[in-house]
């Protein structure tokens, strides 16, 4: 991607830092103008004390000590702007962003993690944040006010002598050079150490996920080691980052430490031959007002560094988040009134290893069918891709006869749910995570509780009961009964059930699928490992799948009398 098109999509993540926020930031302005304006007056002060012991001062001793009063003043006032609306500026500034970077992941398809690092986002709204509040938005008030100060003593020092401000100028070029060559070698540091946090937070966060498998296989040592490496990585791009950033500071302080030195030389010499009209006054305050000359060309190259660092993360995050969006598809209507439509359907998670191929299925509106099959089959790729998991399969899967590629993912979700046996549960109430934070008739939650089965446990434990993180005061089952809540509530026409009733014992597996065959009105589909004949022969259509293909398709009886491949499943787990 070229440096156009970075920009473009890096603005909107900058203009968030601004949003509804220049007020805040106008009165840091406003508290630098007061607190320069006051340091520029006091230097001013020092040439003016000076010459007054020299005897060329023009102004009493009682003048310039209430103009030294005012400045102090002056000062006090800035500080004041400055602790009121600085934090401000700040904290709405990183709350905005998150916001904005948050809300646009949220717009991303549902396709988005199948193929993407979910790691990338997690440190982008961590670790990154910190580093653009750190090295941007924090430094960039005391960078404004740095430049203020520079402008005004360039004013003061012209107006005390333009050949040495001339000469200043000339001194000053070094520290620029130095700021403009090392600015982009701290961008890039700063990249590497995103890059290598990102991976580790992805370790670390499959660690903890997969900690019971680690510890049931004995593989402590193994995923330490893993955790080490990546560890090392981090705190080896960190030591590259900080080894840059010190070069910045010193090379930059040299810069500065030659330039005061040479200028005030230079103003001695001036002041010893009587030449250009330097006076003892003017020499001592051109060394005052160099620090603040300094102080933006030494700031300056540490302040572009963060601003190159921050965008450079900023602009790896708006990549990542420009991809997978979801579209502006043709929207259908919530209703299917035809059925769904899969025609010669063949899909690979990677090139070269078919997980389908040529998969037909017709789907009638108001009909319940029931995928089987062995495992890695490809009956949970099949509800994936109904749900519009992916693009990039061949054939067609037509929902009243329009093409799922053509649709809005809106406009599907409202359309279809999906029951699936992983289900993430909220660190909320149960009450929340069945409505899923939204509003609904109390007859209706009723009605998803019972026919779900949670029941029993809110009369135990009550709706207001906290699920712990992703569900942890609650039991598998339990976990998977509020799943199947969230998708009864919706009502929505198109229901897709995946494995939900693996965690469920034999009764409650039972009652469940016996409350989704018994919807009316609802399309179901349904993938279930467990083949029982009292569910399965009240199915409109059954579909068994062998190697990513549908091998039969029929009814229970149909299938049963044909004593092909369902019949040695039925048989087997009958265990007949």
């Amino acid at each position: 991607m070229n440096k156009k098109e970075n920009k473009a999509l890096r603005r909107p993540f900058l203009k968030e830092l601004f949003r509804n926020n220049i007020f805040n930031l106008t009165m840091t302005v406003i508290s630098a103008l007061f607190s320069a304006a006051a340091a520029l007056v006091i230097s001013w002060l020092i040439k003016e004390v000076a010459d007054l012991i020299s005897g060329e001062c023009p102004y009493d001793f009682g003048t310039l000590l209430f103009i030294a009063g005012s400045a102090f003043a002056l000062f006090g006032l800035g500080w004041i702007l400055d602790r009121t609306f600085l934090s401000e500026f700040r904290a709405k500034a990183i709350k905005q962003y998150r916001e904005y970077v948050f809300d646009r992941l949220m717009e991303k398809g549902i396709q988005a993690f199948s193929g993407e690092n979910s790691s990338l986002y997690i440190s982008a709204l961590s670790n990154d944040v910190n580093t653009i509040e750190t090295e941007f938005i924090g430094r960039l008030q005391s960078t404004i006010q740095a430049g203020i100060e520079f402008v005004g003593a360039l004013g003061l020092m012209i107006w005390c002598s333009p050949l040495l401000t001339l000469i200043s100028i000339i001194f000053s070029l070094m520290p620029i050079i130095v700021s403009v060559a090392l600015g982009n070698k701290a961008a890039i540091a700063e990249k590497n150490v995103s890059d290598q946090k990102e991976s580790y937070t992805g370790m670390l966060k499959d660690a903890l996920m997969g900690f019971s498998v680690i510890k049931s296989f004995k593989a402590e040592k193994s995923i330490a080691k893993l955790h080490d490496h990546s560890n090392d990585n981090v705190a080896e791009a960190s030591k590259k980052r900080t080894k840059v950033n010190v070069l910045v500071y010193f090379s930059s302080g040299l810069a500065g430490a030659i330039l005061q030195f040479g200028v005030f030389f230079v103003a001695a010499a001036l002041a010893l031959s009587g030449k250009g009209g330097i006076t003892a006054g003017t020499a001592i305050v051109f060394v005052q007002l160099l620090n603040y000359v300094l102080a933006p060309i030494q700031s300056f190259p540490t302040f572009f560094a963060g601003m190159m660092s921050s965008c450079s993360l900023i602009d790896k995050l708006a990549q990542a988040l420009n991809k997978n969006v979801s579209d502006d598809g043709e929207p259908i209507p919530p209703r299917l009134t035809e059925g769904i439509s899969v025609k010669d359907l063949a899909f690979a998670y990677e090139e070269g290893k078919p997980v389908l191929s040529n998969v037909d299925m017709e789907l009638r509106a108001g009909g319940c069918y029931a995928l089987v099959g062995g495992s890695g089959s490809g009956k949970s790729t099949i509800l994936n891709l109904l749900m519009a998991s992916s693009k990039n399969y061949q054939g067609e899967i037509l929902y009243d006869g329009k093409e799922l590629k053509t649709v809005s993912a809106d406009s599907l979700y409202d359309l279809v749910s999906i029951i699936q046996q992983n289900v993430f549960v909220f660190n909320s109430t149960i009450r929340n995570n069945i409505t899923m934070f939204s509003e609904f008739p109390e007859e209706e939650i009723d009605r998803a509780v019972r026919l779900s089965g949670l029941k029993k446990l809110i009369d135990e434990k009550g709706a207001d009961y906290l699920c712990g993180e992703n569900g942890s005061g609650l039991s598998g089952g339990e976990r998977q009964r509020i799943s199947i809540a969230r998708a009864l509530l919706r009502r929505t026409p198109v229901l897709f059930v995946d494995e939900a009733t693996a965690s469920l014992d034999a009764e409650t597996t039972f009652e469940v699928l016996d409350a989704i065959l018994n919807l009316d009105g609802y399309t179901r589909v349904i993938v279930t490992h467990d083949l029982d004949d009292n569910i399965l022969r009240r199915c409109t259509g059954l579909f068994a799948l062998k190697k990513g293909a549908v091998s039969e398709k029929g009814t229970f009886s149909e299938l049963m009398e044909k004593k092909g491949y369902f019949y040695s499943l039925y048989t087997v787990s009958e265990g007949k």
